[in-house]
């Protein structure tokens, strides 16, 4: 029998553990799998589009690789935070973080209370798998990543940045649109930062797949290693300076693992740090930033054994690591302000490459999604959106959105203030257990909160159906 919509949205608050993998034999095995992927490439007739792979990957420090301990509610909102500028649908009035509410009877817990799909989790159809494993693979992969960068940086804060909308200001190939081209690049850009200091900024890949590996199957073979393999080449295609100083972390989310759903995850090290910024004044973030047209083609120099050859790659040269820290900065606050439905007050931190014309044009009837909802966490004032659908038949909301005060600040285009604000209240927000009337809540540091429930009026008919 179905669980009933409370069932499901309790469950979504139910603390899981979540495997992850970082070890010298998942290096090796990507190697393999590295050498297999050339063997194939060797017997095309064009090697066109891949380049070197990233040097230096090891495994995770012992703290960061230990399991990790999140409620699905809390992936589910990774999820929403990643995708809140996605381009692919243009589906800004259908708020497109929306789409990870598909995925709420998509976990469950073994009997060591560790999350596995649901029989319905694994059985998606066709093409839906892929865009299961492509979209859950970016979930859990980003939970992981920012994990290990709050270990590295506790008295730091974590931004997700989007690397498309990233690198659309300085390599955007055409007007107004913006586009990159079919060029290879890494996922998502994590920002780690405080107030007064210059920010690091780690490279990211995620992938996922629902492999059932064998005994059998050997490492050429195995998809993870494959991705990861794959997901080296995409990393070492971003740059900030020149040299091997940039960081970077690679996942790839295995969901039919035998000890249940596990991360498998390499990454490189490094020291480059951008310029602090000033609190106002033209070279702060809180004013609009130009675009830039940066060198591609050839633009790293990489040592080889038949000397130094010059690759494409995606190059942000040291004098410009000002600029990008500020486009860093205001990609970030239009996520923020996307998640809680900001409407047009998004559009003001774009620029035309990135999307910017496509938030500030008032949407379509019947698919606005601005700021219109208001709820109260705790003693915590929040502003945002909400959807509501229905789970077996039981009418269920959920809210997106932001701590009304740090709402405000963006609105009016204050990045720096904001940021000044959201570090000091970074301890401060309610937990999930202090909620009432919520079947499951997610709070982060930066003062964002996602949460769902049963709608009250929908319970006597969740029991008329149930009975």
């Amino acid at each position: 029998m179905d669980s009933t919509a409370s069932d499901v949205v309790r469950r979504l608050g139910d603390l899981l553990a979540v495997q992850v993998n970082s070890s010298p034999e998942l290096f090796a095995g990507m190697e393999k799998a590295a050498a297999a992927v050339d063997r194939e490439r060797a017997k095309k007739t064009t090697n066109e589009g891949h380049g070197p792979r990233k040097p230096g990957l090891r495994q995770l420090p012992r703290a960061e690789r230990a399991p990790l301990r999140m409620t699905p509610w809390d992936l589910i909102s990774t999820f929403a935070r990643a995708t809140t500028l996605a381009r692919q649908g243009r589906g800004r009035g259908l708020a497109e973080h929306w789409q990870g509410l598909k995925y709420c009877r998509a976990f469950t817990a073994d009997r060591h209370g560790s999350l596995r799909l649901t029989d319905e989790g694994k059985a998606p159809e066709l093409s839906y798998r892929a865009m299961q494993a492509r979209e859950l693979g970016r979930a859990f992969g980003l939970a992981v990543a920012e994990r290990a960068l709050r270990e590295r940086y506790p008295d730091h804060l974590i931004s997700l940045v989007d690397a498309e909308t990233a690198l659309l200001p300085g390599f955007a190939r055409t007007k107004p649109a913006g586009t990159l081209g079919a060029r290879p690049r890494p996922d998502f850009l994590l920002e780690a930062w405080r107030p007064g200091e210059g920010s690091r900024i780690f490279v990211v890949t995620v992938n996922g797949n629902h492999q059932a590996v064998k005994p059998k199957t050997s490492a050429s073979a195995r998809t993870t290693y494959r991705q990861l393999a794959r997901g080296s080449e995409r990393v070492e295609r971003l740059h900030l300076g020149q040299g091997n100083e940039t960081p970077t972390i690679m996942t790839s989310t295995e969901f039919l693992a035998t000890a249940g759903v596990t991360v498998h995850v390499l990454h490189t090290t490094g020291g480059v740090e951008l310029p602090v910024r000033p609190t106002s004044g033209p070279e702060s973030a809180d004013v609009a930033i130009g675009r830039r047209a940066l060198r591609y083609a050839d633009s790293v120099a990489i040592p080889t054994k038949r000397g130094v050859e010059r690759h494409n790659a995606f190059l942000i040269p040291e004098e410009q690591f000002s600029w990008f820290g500020r486009v860093i900065a205001r990609a970030h606050a239009a996520g923020q302000l996307s998640l809680a439905g900001g409407g047009g007050t998004v559009g003001r931190y774009l620029i035309d490459e990135q999307g910017g014309k496509h938030f500030s044009e008032t949407a379509f009837a019947g698919t606005a999604s601005v700021h219109d909802a208001k709820t109260c966490f705790g003693e915590e004032q929040y502003v945002g959106t909400d959807q509501v659908f229905r789970i077996n038949g039981t009418r269920v909301e959920a809210f997106s959105g932001i701590a009304t005060e740090l709402y405000d600040l963006l609105a009016e285009g204050k990045v720096e203030e904001y940021r000044q604000r959201v570090y000091e209240r970074r301890k401060d927000w309610p937990e999930p257990d202090d909620i009432d009337g919520w079947g499951a809540s997610s709070f982060r540091p930066d003062g964002t909160a996602l949460a769902i429930r049963v709608l009250p009026n929908s319970a006597s008919s969740e029991n008329l159906s149930s009975g």
